[in-house]
């Protein structure tokens, strides 16, 4: 009597070889094309923010040619009459890259951890903890440097962070992403509310915070930007660093927990990373709108939904739209210039909007 095996993975051919299931090859081919893709984008914008950042130099009220910009860079020359490059561009050239880094990045890891298409430091009330921080600061001490703002600034990044995910988890349920979006709106509100309380009741706080409140990377110098550095650098290692426990939070905390996440752990972490990314951006440049709400969706638009590849290109996107933003500001109004602040709404959103045209907004 005979009997016949049923190979379930592989069939066998007379040569003894093994054919994959139909299938299998497909699926292989569809990701090294996704790889390709994200190789590709990540290459391209690379490459443009390298172009923009030279441009930053070479772009202002006083403007530099191309051999005169590279001249500065390598061979330094006090009497060369390009100081502007070395002692102002550059640093805030440099800030713009950590600025726009540090809020794409997380803007991708709220979207994320939140399971929220709105998940934003601005919409989610984190900025605002921030400013009231450094308002509050300036008007009850008088702090009116950088180093000073920056410490309130993560302060109050910190405790909007832990009152809005607390008052979401409140009553049944989960903190669901519809309750953090309804919950960061309504401390925002009320967070802004206090601003404008503050300011009105103090003309010289209101003189020291209106320069800040609109979003500046112009006049940073390298004292400023090494303040900030090592809290954007720890929280963009604990924001890239979260990927793949992002991936598996996107399938839901059951499941996530079944894959032996440890998801208290997970959103502890991630928070932290938001955090010092939020407030150290806030306290450098002000509250910047739209690029952490923009750039995910845009990523993602481009590569799919898979964290691993969205953080990075959100890491290399967010600073490209900053910068491009800043110089755009410099040519609209010479000899003057638009704040970054007001330059990324008035494209931001726009593009979000086309965005969300384009695709349905809970499929983002």
């Amino acid at each position: 009597m005979s009997t016949t095996t049923e190979h379930v993975t592989t069939e066998h051919t007379t040569t003894g070889a093994t054919t994959p299931l139909p299938g299998t090859a497909a699926r292989g081919g569809a990701q090294r094309v996704l790889s390709s893709r994200v190789a590709l984008l990540a290459a391209g914008s690379a490459v443009l923010l390298v172009l923009l950042c030279f441009a930053s130099l070479a772009i202002g009220s006083q403007p530099f040619a191309p051999d005169t910009v590279i001249a500065a860079l390598t061979h330094p020359d006090p009497n060369s009459g390009t100081d502007a490059i070395i002692g102002a561009r550059v640093p805030r050239t440099v800030a713009g890259l950590l600025v726009g880094a540090a809020l794409g990045l997380s803007g991708g890891v709220l979207q994320g951890i939140t399971r929220n298409p709105l998940g934003d430091a601005g919409l989610l009330g984190i900025n605002a903890g921030a400013a009231v921080a450094v308002v509050l600061a300036i008007f009850t001490v008088g702090v009116g440097s950088l180093t000073g703002y920056v410490w309130f600034a993560l302060a109050g990044a910190a405790i909007a962070t832990l009152v809005i995910f607390a008052l979401a988890g409140l009553g049944p349920g989960r903190a669901t992403p519809l309750k953090l979006a309804i919950t960061g709106a309504t401390v925002n509100a009320g967070l802004a509310s206090i601003i404008s309380g503050v300011l009105v009741s103090s003309s010289e706080s209101f003189d020291a915070y209106r320069q800040w409140q609109v979003g500046l990377i112009a006049g940073r110098d390298w004292e400023q930007v090494l303040v900030v550095a090592p809290f954007l650098a720890v929280g963009a290692v604990l924001a890239l660093v979260s990927g793949p426990a992002l991936n598996g939070l996107a399938l839901g905390d059951d499941v996530a927990r079944g894959l032996g996440q440890r998801i208290g752990l997970t959103r502890a972490v991630v928070c932290v990373g938001v955090v010092l990314l939020a407030g150290g951006a806030t306290a450098l440049a002000g509250p910047v709108a739209f690029i952490g709400l923009v750039i995910p969706h845009a990523v993602r638009s481009l590569t799919g939904p898979d964290y691993r590849a969205v953080l990075p290109l959100c890491a290399l996107l967010g600073p490209t739209l900053l910068l491009g933003a800043d110089i755009l500001g410099r040519v609209i109004a010479p000899p003057g210039e638009i704040a970054v602040g007001v330059m990324t709404a008035v494209i931001g959103a726009p593009v979000f909007i086309a965005l969300v045209r384009r695709r349905k907004l809970g499929a983002l």
